[in-house]
Parts: C-alpha cells; structure tokens; sequence
C-alpha cells in the first residue's frame, strides 16, 4: 500500500509539474529591475528608465494575446526610452506579418525614444529571407518602433547602436561599432550574445543588450540550463560582467519558440539611468 500510495504521490506531482511548465509559468512575466550606470550620460537623463522587451516570437506556437496583454502591463510604466532586441516573430508563412500588426497594436513607446533590432527569425526560413526582415521592419517602423540595421540614433542624448543579426544576412559590425563616440552616452543593441566574444568591438566599453537564449526556457535548481543556442555557454541570461569595460545583459524574453517554462519566467526589464 504504501509503494502504490508513493507511486501515486509521484504521478500528481508530475503531472502537476507538466501543468506548472505548460500553462502557467510560460504567461508569468516578471518585470526585472535593474540600475544602469553609463559613462557621460546627460544630467537630464539621470533616473529616466529604458525598458528592453525581446523575443516576442509572434506566431502560432502559443496565444499570441498573452504578448499583447503583456504588452499593455508594460504600457503602465510609462518607461522614456524603449528598447526591442528582435526575434519580433517566429515565421513560417506570411500569416505572421498579419499576426504581428496585430499585437504592435498594443506596443510599447518610450516617452524620450523608441528603437529596436532584428533577430535571427526575422529573417524567415533559415534566416535567409531578406525579404521577410524587410517586411517586419516595415511594420515595426509604422507601429513608431523604427529599426537599426547595423546603424546609431542618439535618442534625447542617450546613443543607441544596433547590430544586425550574428546568423541573419545583413550582419556587418563593422560598419558601425568603429564609428562609436566614446565621449558620449552609448548603449548598444545586439540580438546574439555570442557577438560579445567577436572581435569587432574597437574597445567599446558599456553596456549590450541582448536576447536569443531565453535563458534555456527550462532550468533545473541549481543546474545551468541543459540547452542554450549560443557558443558561449556562459551567456545564459541576465547581468555577465565582459571584464573589460563591458557589460552584457541578456533577457530571458517574453515569448517563447515552445510553450513550455520551468525556472525561467518570461521577462520584461526595466533599467533606470544613472550616471558613473
């Protein structure tokens, strides 16, 4: 009796587990919190907020009105400057640029600037299809979320560089990491944290936002996540010191390529400005 009791005990705990990981912790979003100190940042901008949103992965793998819902949450910060690290979609037909207007009607604008990169799935089947990166960049800019393609844009006096895609074709650092002011206020954007290790960046020294990882999605206590889509293992999620003038951040983002979580709440991360 006592074995068939324990067998019993273990079958609910794992299919309440299966549950957990399927319907609920994918939709929990948490809001990260997190000081941002940059070199020569304005006077003006000090204690303003920058919020990072990545990898919606609008698509059929999961509701899609959750990323709208969570969108609309975030809309009540109000942050000033809003910045989107790319994997906007997870495409396989043209039904997602359909899907994607959709949920940009909830999108979330900074009050100072808003701007945004592409990410490997924006490029479609292979991450190949420059064509369908066209066609999101198009909806995106439409919807106030203007996208940088290996470019800079000086927001209100904050500097924002962004990479294109490391697996996408237009990726071409470049073109723009040797032209970046070190005597200005300068964040860069950077979808693929294995860029981090690439030897393009002439001595930037600040911070880099990423995503891609989602932090494995499903990590066991203690343990690092079993399956991360980068080169360097290290850069799971969150705040990694570089070591040399450089920090990276990486979300854990906010949709997901299965619907499934464990360890690994979906996330939205608000920084708040501060001078060093």
């Amino acid at each position: 009796m006592k074995r068939r009791r324990f067998i019993k005990n273990m079958a609910g705990i794992s299919a309440a587990t299966c549950l957990y990981t399927w319907q609920i912790e994918p939709f929990w979003v948490e809001f990260v919190r997190l000081k941002m100190p940059i070199k020569h940042l304005p006077k003006e901008l000090i204690g303003k907020t920058l919020m990072q949103i990545s990898d919606m992965h609008v698509g059929d793998g999961f509701d899609r009105t959750y990323i709208s819902d969570a969108l609309k949450k975030a809309q009540k910060f109000n942050p000033d400057f809003v910045v989107y690290t790319g994997d906007f979609v997870s495409y396989k037909s043209e039904k997602q640029f359909a899907q994607l207007e959709e949920v940009c009607q909830h999108v979330v604008l900074g009050k100072l600037g808003t701007i945004g990169i592409l990410g490997n799935h924006d490029y479609g089947k292979g991450w190949s299809e420059s064509d369908v990166a066209d066609k999101i960049v198009d909806i995106l800019a439409k919807s106030g979320v203007p996208i940088l393609r290996n470019e800079q844009k000086i927001l209100n006096g904050l500097n924002i560089v962004g990479v294109d895609d490391y697996w996408g074709t237009n990726y071409a650092p470049h073109k723009i990491l040797n032209q970046v002011n070190p005597d200005i206020a300068n964040v860069v954007l950077c979808h693929n944290p294995d860029v981090v290790d690439e030897p393009v960046w002439h001595n930037y020294k600040g911070w880099i936002l990423s995503g891609h990882t989602h932090g494995g999605q499903c990590k066991p206590p203690f343990l690092d996540a079993p399956i991360i889509p980068v080169k360097n293992k290290r850069y799971t999620a969150g705040k990694i010191d570089i070591e040399d003038g450089r920090t990276l951040y990486i979300n854990r983002a906010l949709g997901h390529l299965w619907q499934v979580r464990f360890n690994v709440r979906p996330e939205i991360t608000l920084f708040e400005l501060e001078e060093i």
